[in-house]
């Protein structure tokens, strides 16, 4: 495939480490929300909705895609 901006042709690899690298960003933000919404429970007693939000929703979109993904192949 070729880029026109650029000028330069990528191939399937570029594709793969995109995935790759955006997967393992989304579980990297999930474990950092995750990380966060525990401490704030156990070290001050408080419910962060926001970060359970954050969390819930990385799952929710994670597994969605995954039964998306195994369904359509």
């Amino acid at each position: 495939m070729r880029i026109p901006i650029l000028g330069i042709e990528i191939d399937e690899r570029f594709f793969h480490h995109r995935q790759r690298s955006t997967s393992i960003a989304g579980i990297a933000g999930a474990a950092v929300a995750g990380g966060l919404f525990f401490y704030h429970y156990f070290a001050h007693g408080v419910v962060s909705w926001d970060l359970f939000a954050v969390v819930a929703t990385i799952a929710v979109v994670k597994v969605a895609l995954m039964f998306f993904y195994f369904t359509t192949e």
